[in-house]
């Protein structure tokens, strides 16, 4: 058998950049290619130091996080009161009752047309997200982007949103706890745009949103009925950009959920 070739220094970066690597973890470079017998070098002396104190996480900004109870009720409570989109992000902007507000570097609240008929909904930014402060601009956006242009839609004519809008560190799973915080915050969001149509992308903007705990293999390109309080919102779950990156096998479905939605808009318009 011919062993595969190493991976090139690019090639490793580029992996690297996709699993949200962003920060070194040591001071001097590893070989993890090496052979396994090569002896590893010889740890550089560092001068004792005398204790240092430990700083507060940067979470905690001076007082405590409050309890999970009273950060989801304020989250609640902040959200109902918002008469806007506009006073929704503001909200959010100061917003203290999530962690992940303060190791991300800025705010992903939405992209699009407002007063579009359909809304987008997707789990959480990622790190071109987080750069730009948008959602869905990194690869999974580029694709998205052809999704949708492919049923005659752009940023123009829909609304794209996360559940989550600040990056989870290394984009991380977001926690039960982070989701449940943010959840009020993306409905309230719902309610504003008052879309005909809501697509959720993936498991996990599925499952929060739709109340449901089948896999999104059973749920895609089943409608649900999405409930604002003030109206019911016909809903379609369908794949995640990022998932049919790593499986273009299961484009196929998707372009099955992409025709449903285009027929319902134009019975809407009709």
């Amino acid at each position: 058998m011919i062993p595969e070739p190493a991976p090139t220094v690019r090639e490793l970066l580029a992996f690297y950049l996709e699993a949200g690597v962003d920060c070194a973890l040591a001071e001097e470079p590893i070989d993890r290619l090496a052979e396994i017998d090569t002896p590893p070098p010889a740890p550089r002396a560092v001068p004792v130091e005398a204790p240092r104190p430990v700083a507060a996480p940067a979470v905690m900004r001076g007082e405590a996080a409050p309890a999970p109870d009273v950060a989801i009720a304020s989250a609640r409570e902040a959200a109902r009161t918002a008469p806007t989109l506009e006073a929704l992000r503001e909200l959010m902007q100061n917003f203290e009752g999530c962690a992940l507000k303060h190791t991300a570097t800025r705010l992903v609240f939405a992209d699009g047309n407002p007063q579009a008929r359909i809304m987008f909904v997707g789990e959480a930014p990622g790190r071109d997200e987080d750069i730009e402060g948008l959602p869905f601009v990194g690869r999974s956006g580029k694709l998205l982007d052809l999704m949708i242009g492919a049923i005659g839609l752009n940023r123009t004519t829909a609304y794209i949103a996360n559940v989550i809008p600040w990056r989870p560190p290394g984009n991380r799973t977001p926690t039960p706890q982070e989701t449940q915080v943010c959840l009020p915050f993306i409905q309230r969001q719902i309610e504003l745009v008052n879309p005909d149509v809501l697509v959720t992308l993936g498991n996990p903007s599925t499952q929060t949103l739709l109340s449901t705990r089948d896999g999104i293999m059973r749920t895609r390109g089943r409608w649900f009925d999405y409930d604002t309080g003030q109206r019911t919102i016909r809903a379609l779950p369908t794949f995640h950009p990022a998932y049919l990156l790593r499986s273009p096998s299961y484009k196929r479905l998707a372009w099955q959920d992409l025709r449903a939605i285009a027929k319902v808009l134009a019975q809407g318009a009709a």
